[in-house]
């Protein structure tokens, strides 16, 4: 038997070696066609760390990330892949600005709360879709939330064109529904980090008294584990479903608004869904569920995106190997069970040698 020591080094470790043999992965990649890995790596990490300007682009795409990552997991946690975090991203962002166009001259802390929190009605909204589906009728959530993506992308654009402009692009949010801050802008050189990075801190710690100190946390998780005993203990499976499925969604929105009143202040159409979406989804893989863990590799991610522009230039290495890094780091997560059965059998030979003695 493992000790809760134990436990908790081979839980940290496994993402660790997913991380380690991504990069050698890469690196072997790189050899292959030619390219000096040691030469890329440096060229993208330093890029990124010693530049102000570009670790505060790194942090701002990281934000985003741990809502999406977050969002994610919590579904996750009960059971459902949400393979919506995209579209939900994008009813957030909508929703977000449509308010913050809607009543520019609101005092600030007032607009701020309308536009944020219709962001996360908007993305609860669209997720809670999938959510009641499958509870009521058993529908695949997958299928429903890849509908759905596509459902908002097109759906984003057609607002974007005929309700809250007649081009392409929507006027700039004011003053008073920006998530800029000035002192933090001027502190990173003039990066797009703002104060959504502040609440995505707030966020990782609520999420984590959610699922670790509340009732409706734990019921949560007892429905993912197993729904049928969850049932006979008590516990509505179909409340948890919607549930979790409201809070997911309800995150990703909040990621939409921070992304369009932070990075962007204002809105554009789409020619596919957001990458922040699907990049969510491995940081959420790749943090184990955990909010800690999801905040770091958020931070990873957006290291490793910000850091491949300065493969070409620096290092002659296309930008698409940072995106075959990223490939490879998800793969060995999803196939940590490999890293678990080694781990194991390494314990196991350890205790037999010990035993043996």
């Amino acid at each position: 038997m493992l000790t809760t020591n134990q436990n908790r080094f081979n839980a940290l470790l496994i993402p660790t070696l997913s991380i380690l043999l991504g990069f050698i992965f890469g690196a072997l990649l790189m050899l292959l066609f030619g390219y000096n890995p040691i030469d890329a790596y440096q060229a993208m990490l330093m890029g990124v760390f010693n530049s102000p300007y570009f670790m505060g682009e790194a942090m701002r795409q990281a934000t985003v990330l741990t809502f999406t990552g977050l969002g994610f997991a919590i579904a996750f946690k009960a059971g459902f892949f949400n393979i919506g975090i995209a579209g939900q991203l994008l009813a957030g962002w909508v929703a977000a600005i449509w308010v913050a166009l809607s009543f520019p001259d609101l005092p600030r802390i007032i607009l701020l709360t309308l536009s944020i929190g219709a962001a996360i009605i908007a993305g609860a909204v669209w997720a809670g879709i999938a959510g009641a589906l499958r509870a009521y009728f058993g529908t695949s959530e997958v299928i429903v939330t890849i509908m759905l993506n596509y459902t908002a992308l097109h759906l984003t654009n057609y607002i974007i064109r005929n309700v809250l402009t007649t081009g392409n692009t929507t006027d700039r949010v004011s003053d008073n529904a920006s998530l800029s801050v000035g002192w933090l802008t001027d502190l990173t050189q003039g990066s797009r980090i703002n104060m959504g990075l502040f609440i995505a801190i707030i966020v990782v710690i609520l999420y984590w008294v959610f699922m670790t100190q509340m009732t409706a946390g734990f019921e949560v998780r007892a429905v993912g584990l197993n729904p049928d005993a969850s049932t006979y203990a008590g516990m509505s499976a179909e409340r948890n479903i919607i549930l979790s499925m409201l809070i997911s969604g309800g995150l990703a929105g909040l990621g939409g608004a921070v992304h369009g009143l932070g990075t962007f202040g204002n809105l554009f159409t789409q020619s596919g869904l957001p990458s922040l979406g699907f990049n969510g989804i491995a940081v959420a893989l790749l943090g184990l569920g955990n909010p800690i863990g999801i905040f770091f590799s958020s931070i990873l991610f957006g290291v490793l995106d910000v850091g491949a522009g300065f493969m070409p230039n620096r290092a002659g290495v296309p930008d698409e190997m940072a995106d075959i890094v990223i490939a490879a780091i998800i793969f060995f997560v999803g196939a940590n069970y490999i890293i678990r059965v080694a781990l194991d059998k390494m314990q196991s030979n350890k205790t037999a040698e010990k035993g043996g003695e």
